[in-house]
């Protein structure tokens, strides 16, 4: 009875000391939000039923801008045109990174830590400092509206915290598992691609997350470096909905949201792999 007793207690104190947490998350959890409610109540309402009010809840919903989005073959066009520049980004990212991280983690070699140092540098820097010195080389090698110019120059921005990340993650893994497998005959290409890989997969998630969220969402360098609009991505595509004399709220607002729901499927798929690649790789470096 008493065993009872001291359990009930223990959940109630357990209880009252984790209510006013919750009592002061609510409120920054809904200021948080609140944006994002804004963005979902242009997204639905139609343009002529939108009001200017505090109140985040819409008041009609109507599938009337996405339906006005969807129905233009140049959304879709540009929309693909960001599949293919992120995916083309993660997998580069991913092989190169990878690879990389493993070589300055397992070897040593003359300027490993020079090269580690480099690769730090380039992180202090915004990417928009790049531009002009990208543009010139993609105009002379003739990548200008070019895909496959616009996921190299992202993949380079992508690259270097992705190895550091990786690198971080694979000094976690022992050794002796490596030495284990050479004894049994197993080369070095096995070792790295059966048995480093696969215990690699939460780094690697966040590498491939980041590498995609970085095409995704780039803005600067594809206005810059694209001026036909069947070569947009969705973040320059949107901007043309943002005129000097007006702008088409509820078009811009339901391409806000369409570009934002292939992020949040990626991290609610991958939440699990993102916070162990995230804690152990940050450990050890």
């Amino acid at each position: 009875m008493s065993g009872k007793v001291t359990e009930h207690i223990d959940r109630r104190t357990t209880w009252m000391g984790q209510w006013w947490r919750h009592a002061l998350l609510m409120p920054l959890s809904f200021l948080t939000l609140y944006p994002v409610l804004w963005v979902v109540k242009m997204a639905v309402t139609p343009s002529s039923a939108f009001e200017l009010s505090a109140n985040p809840i819409p008041t009609t919903l109507s599938a009337e801008n996405f339906t006005a989005l969807l129905s233009q073959g140049l959304f879709w066009r540009q929309l693909w045109n960001s599949i293919l520049v992120s995916g083309a980004t993660t997998v580069v990212g991913i092989v190169l990174s990878c690879t990389a991280a493993y070589a300055f983690s397992r070897f040593d070699f003359p300027g490993r830590k020079a090269g580690m140092n480099a690769l730090l540098v380039t992180q202090m820097f915004p990417g928009v400092i790049m531009a002009i010195p990208l543009y010139i080389l993609m105009d002379v090698a003739g990548l200008l509206n070019s895909l496959t110019g616009l996921t190299l120059c992202y993949a380079t921005t992508a690259i270097p915290f992705c190895v550091w990340m990786l690198k971080g993650y694979f000094d976690t893994i022992p050794r002796e598992l490596e030495e284990a497998a050479v004894l049994d005959g197993a080369s070095r290409w096995m070792v790295f691609t059966r048995i480093i890989l696969p215990l690699s997969k939460p780094a690697i998630a966040v590498t491939a997350l980041f590498s995609f969220m970085t095409a995704w969402n780039e803005f600067i360098l594809a206005a810059t470096f694209m001026s036909k609009e069947t070569a947009f991505t969705l973040p320059v595509a949107l901007q043309a909905f943002v005129g000097d004399r007006s702008t088409d709220w509820g078009l811009f607002a339901a391409g806000a949201v369409i570009v934002s729901v292939p992020v949040m499927a990626l991290f609610f798929a991958l939440q699990k792999q993102l916070v162990e690649g995230l804690t152990a790789g940050s450990v050890k470096g």
